[in-house]
């Protein structure tokens, strides 16, 4: 199972990389992860939880060790879209990009059109496996430690592991 599961998340990569993005640019970062780093995603979590006293954090990491794969999905490096338009909070574009740092998690503030195609990849890439059968489900926690791991790189990550499974392993959850 997986190889299959392998094979939806390649697909599921597809469909994120061709997702409409904002002014025609693409600041899309894509990794499929199994095996050992899904394993050494996992671990982090469970450290991460008792670290910062976040028991999610534990919970989505044993949805992660149970997964076949794992789609990391990314912004690297984005540019802010030149719209001035003020939804990330100031009121020029060219007032933004100096203002980034690092954050607890991830760096920011970031463009509110690049987190949009952020989303919309998210979307695409869920949308895949949901055709595809594969149980899936789209994660913030184990997007913040496969950053910190170096497992892919970029200002903020989500995650979206894949199952299959006679019952869906990320609903339902204590």
């Amino acid at each position: 199972m997986e190889e299959v599961l392998k094979m939806a998340a390649d697909l599921m990569a597809l469909a994120a990389r061709t997702a409409p993005k904002a002014t025609g640019k693409d600041f899309i970062e894509l990794k499929v992860i199994q095996g050992e780093d899904v394993e050494r995603l996992a671990d982090a979590m469970a450290e991460y939880a008792e670290e910062k006293n976040i028991p999610g954090f534990k919970r989505d990491g044993e949805n992660v060790r149970n997964s076949g794969a794992v789609l990391l999905v990314a912004l690297k490096d984005p540019q802010v879209a030149g719209l001035n338009c003020g939804a990330c909070g100031v009121s020029r574009c060219e007032l933004l990009a100096p203002k980034r740092q690092e954050g607890p998690e991830f760096a920011g503030p970031l463009c509110a059109w690049r987190l949009v195609d952020l989303g919309i990849a998210l979307g695409s890439a869920a949308k895949t496996a949901g055709i595809l059968n594969a149980d899936n489900r789209i994660m913030y926690r184990p997007g913040v430690l496969a950053r910190k791991l170096g497992l892919i790189e970029g200002e903020i990550v989500a995650a979206i592991p894949l199952s299959a499974t006679g019952k869906s392993i990320y609903f339902d959850r204590k």
